[in-house]
């Protein structure tokens, strides 16, 4: 007989789906490829033992007063965990747990990928030949804009931000500027990067990229203030969170050529876009995809397994984020 009932949210990567199996889970899962209502997350967390959720799941103290008692850990699959109400979790002793690191060189890549894709017009250019305009090579033909040696803005320098300064420095002989609440006096010497403030970088840089966590002080970091103050052929470079920018200031920006484009992974009101967005060309409009590899995709749902698993047995779980519930 089964020792703990889970409810999981969505399917993820088989081997973590075995795994729970294994260790005699009884599971219960949405197995539609979609988001689940509030109320059918309520149905589902209702007499479980755990629940696995991810980023799109908004799991507040309602769900979790739904619960009941019994529910003795939320495994969060995903890195961030904006989408749970971490208070009210604290309040019911539940631990909540997230899967960080294993995604850095992933999305880290991603970003390198929409950076130069924006640049070279690599999109522009597949659609323009699959719809058998390209009549022969042209010198005037889809210029874009060279990356080796340009300069290249980091906003958050943490685990991915380094990542990706790496890459463009190492790889494209980048100049790396970067802004963070702390200095990174290993990482400069290292990259021969330059700590700035928050100005200098957004006047100074070719390329900006963003990678900063979903928090009250970084909501609208980029807006039109800020756009103003990057240089008209700048790219901007977002596989962070959505509500870091001001999308519909960003929209008017790409519309005047304000700025040269932009490479989006990720959106203010995620799937919604801005209203003008998707018929801009100086724009990449990627499916929050950062992330997207079979392999770390796998190494993520492996790693929220491991966490119920141990949460379950009322020990404190991996990763745990809030594990003040246990002092």
């Amino acid at each position: 007989m089964a020792k703990f009932k889970v409810f999981l949210t969505r399917r993820i990567p088989q081997p973590a789906i075995d795994k729970l199996l294994e260790n005699n889970i009884h599971l219960e899962l949405n197995e539609e490829d979609r988001v689940l209502t509030k109320e059918e997350i309520m149905e589902g967390v209702e007499g479980k033992d755990g629940l696995i959720c991810l980023l799109t799941d908004t799991i507040d103290s309602e769900i979790m007063d739904h619960a009941g008692s019994q529910l003795k850990i939320i495994a969060n699959y995903a890195v961030g965990y904006n989408n749970i109400d971490i208070p009210a979790a604290n309040a019911r002793k539940i631990p909540v747990t997230n899967t960080p690191g294993v995604l850095t060189d992933t999305t880290a890549d991603f970003t390198i990928a929409l950076l130069l894709a924006i640049a070279r017009k690599v999109v522009i250019s597949d659609k323009y030949t699959r719809e058998g305009k390209f009549k022969g090579w042209g010198p005037l033909l889809q210029l874009g804009t060279d990356v080796f040696g340009k300069t290249l803005g980091i906003i958050g320098c943490g685990r991915i931000g380094s990542a990706v300064a790496r890459r463009a420095a190492k790889g494209f002989d980048m100049k790396i500027l970067y802004y963070d609440t702390k200095s990174f006096p290993e990482l400069e010497k290292e990259l021969d990067m330059e700590f700035c403030s928050f100005d200098s970088l957004l006047k100074s840089s070719d390329f900006i990229s963003l990678h900063v966590p979903l928090t009250k002080n970084t909501k609208h970091l980029i807006g039109k203030k800020e756009i103003t103050k990057m240089r008209s052929t700048a790219f901007l470079i977002n596989t962070s969170r959505g509500p870091v920018i001001d999308e519909r200031a960003l929209v008017e920006a790409l519309k005047e050529n304000r700025i040269a484009g932009a490479a989006l992974d990720v959106y203010e009101n995620e799937p919604e876009l801005a209203p003008g967005l998707n018929d801009l060309e100086n724009v990449i409009l990627a499916a929050h995809i950062a992330s997207a590899s079979i392999e770390t995709r796998t190494k993520m749902g492996l790693i929220a397994v491991e966490n119920l698993l141990v949460g379950l047995e009322g020990k404190i779980p991996p990763n745990c984020i809030n594990s003040v519930i246990y002092k």
